[in-house]
């Protein structure tokens, strides 16, 4: 993995017009309180395949992940590693109260996170309840996320895997789209196939004669390397073997 130093670039985003604003941990923040977040925010950038933190390390700081995709890994002993999460935009890294990183967190596209210090962000949350309850929020919804992913990776087959995770993927950019997942809907694959073999616990081949599958059966279309359509999303969703109208939070 590369450990090349990620660019710290200076507060200049505005916050009201963040894309992620609305589903990120300072969703519910008045203006007051956004003006304290401020002082205490930076944005760091790292390129596709970057380390942003390694397991065990001293994470100075939580994040939201503004644009790109990371991965949370565990390396065992004996160096076998296992995938054991994405974080898509708006999703939370970090976490308060802990000062170690729990996870290897390698950036999967080239990414963008809006850095909180950790001490202050802290201090923020017992004066600031609207960050406190969002936290929690979210932190619910990685909990039941991460009790389906389990049903994912124990019992779905590689064609239902791989159908849950597009429907994954394109439900979060719906929303930070704030559009509605139905009908036709088109995102940018940000993984790669390895890393999507990698991530479901399949073989490369596997993903790729699935892929093909749901291509040729025009449940999804592809545009370039990376652009996929979903003609009709609750087609597709019907290929994941959820029986719930949902499937996963995302």
């Amino acid at each position: 993995m590369n450990r090349v130093t990620p660019k710290i670039q200076t507060p200049g985003h505005d916050c009201e017009a963040c894309p992620i604003r609305h589903r990120a941990v300072c969703a519910r923040c008045e203006a007051d309180e956004l003006q304290v977040l401020e002082q205490i925010k930076y944005y760091r950038s790292f390129e596709a395949g970057q380390t942003v933190v390694w397991a065990g390390d001293t994470m100075d700081f939580v994040a939201s992940v503004v644009t790109g995709i990371a991965t949370l890994s565990q390396t065992m002993e004996d160096g076998r590693r296992q995938m054991v999460g994405l974080l898509l935009p708006s999703d939370f890294a970090g976490r308060p109260g802990r000062s170690k990183s729990a996870y290897d967190v390698t950036a999967a596209t080239n990414l963008v996170m809006c850095c909180f210090r950790r001490k202050p962000f802290e201090e923020l949350m017992l004066n600031t309840p609207h960050i406190g309850q969002r936290l929690l929020e979210m932190t619910l919804d990685e909990l039941d996320a991460a009790r389906e992913w389990m049903l994912l990776l124990g019992r779905k087959t590689a064609r239902e895997k791989i159908a849950s995770l597009l429907c994954i993927i394109a439900r979060r950019d719906a929303s930070l789209q704030l559009s509605q997942s139905q009908g036709e809907l088109s995102f940018e694959l940000p993984l790669t196939r390895e890393a999507m073999s990698e991530y479901l616990g399949l073989t490369l081949e596997t993903v790729s004669r699935q892929m093909s599958s749901l291509r040729k059966e025009g449940l999804i279309v592809t545009e370039g390397k990376r652009r996929i359509v979903i003609p009709d999303f609750d087609q597709l969703l019907e290929e994941t073997g959820d029986d719930s109208d949902g499937g996963f939070l995302v």
